[in-house]
């Protein structure tokens, strides 16, 4: 008798004299020589990595990209009797279906949709592989490369569309500037003493960011109003 393990995630296909008989459960089973077969097959989900392809977008800019299959076996019998290599197989589905659609989109909806693009891909690979037992869970986009000449025209396209943002703000902040100025020369020329109050403000300001003494003679308001009627006058 020859004894067999099978784990929690694993279960044991057994052939009895070539022919598929039944699955083995978690525990030990026993195997008669030369009667029993068991081939064992993990249920626990896998990863596949589909290398990096070069794949032309819809608007004729070849991208290298890659993806990562998250797959598990949900019929073990159906993946051992009706195929002979599953991982293989999710490998070759999941690359054919990953330029089927890479090819039928844009450069910048790839880019920006990511998560669009993989669904489309899982939804092919999962439907095509049904039929041999893979429940596909997960397709992931890891990596898209565009090629060096694009990268630098988007890089100077981001860099024109920054320094016009920042242009923009500047001309508001002038114009909002502008505008307080003209709202606080209003309001100095309605008061008669504001404007004489402001004028020693700036005086002040401007004498103490000096290194050299200077004297500064301050006279009266009313002068100042008498002066400008005489000089009026003349």
């Amino acid at each position: 008798m020859v004894v067999i393990v099978i784990n929690e995630y694993e279960r044991g296909l057994r052939f009895t004299l070539g022919r598929y008989s039944g699955i083995l459960g978690p525990g030990v089973s026993l195997n008669l020589p030369f009667i029993h077969y068991t081939q064992v097959v993990d249920l626990r989900t896998k990863t596949v990595k589909v290398p990096t392809q070069e794949i032309m977008t819809r608007d004729n800019v070849p991208l290298k990209i890659n993806i990562v299959v998250y797959y598990r076996l949900a019929s073990p019998e159906k993946s051992v009797l009706e195929i002979a290599d599953v991982d293989y197989a999710v490998l070759q589905y999941s690359q054919t279906a990953m330029r089927d659609i890479i090819g039928k989109n844009e450069m910048d909806h790839v880019l920006s949709d990511r998560d669009r693009i993989a669904n489309q891909i899982e939804e092919i690979v999962d439907k095509e592989l049904s039929g041999w037992g893979v429940d596909v869970s997960a397709i992931k986009i890891q990596d898209v490369e565009m090629p060096e000449d694009m990268k630098r025209a988007m890089a100077r396209q981001a860099e024109g569309e920054r320094i016009r943002r920042s242009t923009i703000i500047l001309a508001e902040g002038e114009l909002l500037a502008a505008e307080n100025y003209a709202k606080a020369a209003k309001t100095l020329y309605a008061s008669e003493g504001a404007l004489y109050l402001r004028t020693l403000q700036t005086l002040t300001t401007n004498v103490s960011a000096e290194d050299a003494p200077t004297n500064i003679v301050l006279l009266p308001a009313e002068l100042m109003k008498i002066a400008e009627h005489f000089l009026g006058k003349k």
